[in-house]
């Protein structure tokens, strides 16, 4: 086996993702045959190495494993939390595999998380280059306009970049909406930032589907392991978005 970057080499050993991987690096975390290796260039080779993160030795996961979870409110989409709050990882009581979430759903978000050990399909769905669709359904304090609609799909200016075109539907006619959204990028938290631009606030946020992947009757709290199916579609869907462009 050739030699890699560590923090591929991390991601495969189902350790983090490689942008998390990189951080744990700086941090100062990670050694290489007994030596602190904090420069992200840095490479080694997993099968002759002795690479640990925090005095673990990490080795290739046997099994890749696949599990969805729907996020319940107020837990941390991380795998530990300085503050003490729970995460997402406190849900997979049972599960002995190391695995990660892959992206994010902030704090007071809900639904469908996907966590896995591969690494290489973790790094697909959160490329940037990977347009593969995500769908939610938000809550907000009031109806938007025709043409605050028309503007939330065409895009809106974030932080100098414009988003992407996105999905919108009005799902539930109330005081306080309803709306689908659906969505081909994932900044930090772009829903809520996109209906305050249009003066608005989003009060509930769950997330209903990742390409082909459907949250269905999970709980909150509750998880499920992919079928091998399910992984099948889910390689397609994201091999496909790839090669493709946004509408």
């Amino acid at each position: 086996m050739p030699e890699e970057r560590l923090q591929k080499i991390l991601s495969q050993a189902g350790v983090a993702s490689r942008r998390q991987a990189e951080k744990i690096m700086l941090e100062g975390r990670v050694t290489v045959n007994g030596a602190v290796v904090t420069e992200l260039g840095s490479k080694a080779n997993l099968e002759t190495d002795h690479i640990k993160v925090d005095g673990k030795l990490i080795r290739a996961p046997k099994n890749l494993i696949y599990i969805v979870l729907n996020k319940p409110n107020n837990t941390m989409t991380t795998v530990s939390d300085p503050e003490g709050r729970a995460t997402v990882m406190d849900c997979l009581r049972g599960v002995k595999e190391r695995v990660y979430p892959v992206g994010r759903l902030d704090y007071h978000s809900e639904g469908l998380l996907l966590l896995t050990n591969d690494g290489e399909m973790a790094n697909a769905i959160m490329s940037a280059h990977s347009h593969l669709p995500k769908t939610y359904v938000v809550k907000v304090t009031g109806l938007l306009t025709g043409d605050q609609e028309q503007e939330f799909r065409d895009g809106i200016p974030l932080m100098g970049r414009r988003t992407l075109p996105a999905g919108l539907r009005l799902v539930r006619n109330a005081t306080n909406p309803w709306y689908e959204i659906k969505l081909t990028e994932g900044r930090n938290n772009q829903i809520r930032l996109m209906f305050k631009h249009l003066g608005k606030l989003v009060e509930k946020l769950k997330r209903v589907r990742i390409g082909p992947l459907e949250l269905g009757s999970l709980k909150p709290g509750a998880f499920r392991y992919l079928t091998e199916d399910e992984v099948e579609k889910l390689q397609r869907a994201i091999k496909r978005s790839s090669e493709s462009k946004p509408a």
